[in-house]
């Protein structure tokens, strides 16, 4: 998989976290550093710093003093009694005088398991340092917490995106338009992960990317068709918004979900007063929460046609 053969193998390949890389950096050339808390949203470089730091600091011998683990397949608290105690309590091979645990998604572990993380991080301190992944620290417990440095990452900014899209065409000998890497990074929303997946997946079929082909394999609508349907329901078309909805859903394959997130973001580039935007975009929260509740995807988004075509008859 290119997330894998494209993973930053050291602190200058890492993008998009310059500040973060610093200063974890300063620990590792001291060969000394307190427990960490990487969170932030998925795909934006946790575990490659994770993995990088573990490099940098065991050089060949790295796998061997790093244990990695994923907290939401093995969240119970046998986990931290048995894998993480076993790992911890041996010394660390080198002259790096402690080994690293790195717990990704740590915010998936019961309160019991974080509990007992909390004990094991302090009764093994000499031994071993843990890295702590999450996507949300609150709800990590206070406890664990304290015991750590908390850095907070960010998505990666649009440049970044488009450095990390150069490399990979360069390398792979891929040909991206200049639309189809803005809908890359649209589509991908910052996370590095599901772009390079999805360029991957685009590349299959041709080495000539296109816009068409990014949308069609991330199973999403061009936004000008969404932009489309909602001028036609503005301009009290409903017949006609709600067919080409159809169509849409259809081609593309999309639930309603998808559809309602679309919608949502294409509202704001509407030209329509900004009051009638905010009172929009509160529908469109009702009819995602209804139909995350249950409700008929297609009987919402067409009740919600219905509250646009009202707007714009105002």
């Amino acid at each position: 998989m290119w997330t894998e053969k494209y993973r930053p193998k050291r602190f200058a390949d890492v993008r998009g976290q310059q500040d973060i890389v610093q200063r974890v950096k300063a620990f590792v050339e001291k060969k000394n550093m307190p427990h960490l808390m990487f969170a932030g949203p998925a795909g934006v470089g946790k575990t490659s710093l994770a993995l990088v730091v573990a490099r940098e600091l065991f050089g060949d011998s790295w796998r061997e003093n790093f244990l990695e683990l994923n907290a939401s397949d093995e969240r119970g608290i046998d986990v931290i009694r048995n894998k993480v105690k076993d790992f911890a309590r041996t010394r660390a091979l080198g002259d790096v005088p402690f080994k690293i645990i790195y717990l990704d998604e740590c915010d998936a572990l019961t309160k019991e398991a974080q509990q007992a993380l909390r004990r094991t991080m302090e009764n093994y301190t000499q031994n071993c340092r843990f890295i702590l992944g999450c996507n949300y620290s609150s709800k990590i417990i206070d406890p664990i917490q304290s015991r750590c440095a908390v850095f907070r990452f960010k998505p990666l900014e649009k440049e970044d995106l488009h450095k990390i899209l150069d490399a990979i065409a360069k390398e792979e000998g891929l040909k991206i338009d200049p639309a189809a890497k803005e809908a890359l990074i649209k589509v991908s929303e910052g996370d590095v992960r599901k772009l390079e997946n999805l360029l991957q997946a685009s590349a299959t079929t041709d080495n000539h990317i296109k816009e068409e082909t990014i949308y069609a394999m991330a199973s999403a609508a061009r936004p000008v068709d969404i932009q489309r349907i909602l001028k036609l329901a503005y301009e009290v078309k409903f017949i006609d918004a709600r067919n080409a909805l159809l169509d849409t859903m259809l081609k593309d394959g999309l639930s309603g979900l998808d559809v309602i997130k679309q919608l949502q973001q294409e509202l704001w580039h509407l030209d329509i007063p900004g009051r009638k935007k905010l009172e929009l975009v509160t529908l469109c929260g009702e009819a995602e929460f209804r139909m995350t509740e249950g409700s008929d995807e297609f009987l919402q988004l067409e009740a919600f046609l219905a509250q646009v075509a009202l707007a714009g008859s105002q």
